[in-house]
């Protein structure tokens, strides 16, 4: 049984973590996986020689270097390629339930307010309810399934994204309203207010699983995204302009772009 430490520089939420998981799930040598999301860190128990795994790890551009190995002689390891399944199944639940709700609530407010701030921000919050929706539809099931899976939720992403991206040139080339600030602030406002508390009960939990930690880091990230719509509702009232409301949301595009390249990744034979 050989050990092997990954340094992943990129996974920085539990999103990243069930990209992992699944991208190692048809490696048959692999034994066991152990995420250290607050260091960055995956720790992988596995057969054999460790290149195929660290290729596998590369192939998902998240920065991942190899850091040590560690021969660990014949040993027993439980098998726990997907963790402790009630447990992952009720963290994927809850993100998704937290993500695809605000994603109803912004796409709708952001279409109300003329804010391509807002709308980004909303597929952001979808781009990530797909990932924990391919997980739980793909739980227990063939290597082949996740790929097919994986694909569908990648392209619709890189669709949204896209379309996003034209939205945002149209409106740069065009004569458009200024956006309503005043739901761009109030809507945004109250994501953050929500995560955040979210983030606070977590923290007050101070339960050290990694599937919670990975729940922390993930809102974390979504609470500097609100923030930075909210930043943008009060630029575009004191400068009177609807760029700043198109700079946030073509920079939340990008990000959902990007995203949906790293999962389009997992769907490659």
């Amino acid at each position: 049984m050989e050990k092997a430490t990954f340094s992943i520089p990129k996974m920085d939420c539990s999103a990243e973590e069930q990209l992992v998981r699944m991208k190692l799930d048809g490696e048959k040598a692999v034994k066991k996986l152990d995420f250290d999301l607050s260091g960055r860190q995956l720790t992988v128990f596995h057969e054999g020689d460790t290149g195929a795994i660290d290729q596998q790890l590369r192939e998902l551009n998240l920065g991942s270097k190899l850091l040590q190995t560690e021969d660990l002689g014949e040993v027993d390891v439980e098998l726990s390629l997907q963790g402790d399944t009630v447990a992952e199944r009720r963290l994927l639940w809850i993100v998704f339930a937290i993500n695809f709700g605000f994603f109803v609530l912004e796409i709708v407010t952001g279409f109300i307010a003329d804010s391509m701030g807002l709308v980004a921000d909303s597929l952001d919050m979808l781009a990530d309810a797909f990932i924990f929706a391919m997980s739980l539809f793909v739980v227990g099931k063939a290597v082949s399934s996740k790929k097919k899976v994986a694909a569908v939720s990648g392209y619709l992403q890189l669709a949204l994204a896209v379309y996003g991206m034209i939205e945002v040139i149209r409106r740069f080339a065009g004569h458009d309203e200024t956006p309503n600030y005043q739901i761009m602030i109030a809507v945004s406002a109250f994501a953050l207010a929500g995560n955040a508390l979210t983030l606070y009960l977590l923290y007050k939990a101070k339960n050290k699983e990694a599937h919670i930690q990975a729940g922390s880091i993930f809102i974390s990230n979504d609470v500097v995204i609100n923030a930075g719509v909210i930043v943008a509702g009060i630029l575009v009232y004191l400068v009177h302009s609807r760029i700043p409301d198109l700079v946030i949301g073509t920079i939340v595009f990008v990000i959902v772009g990007f995203g949906a390249f790293r999962i389009l990744k997992l769907a490659k034979p």
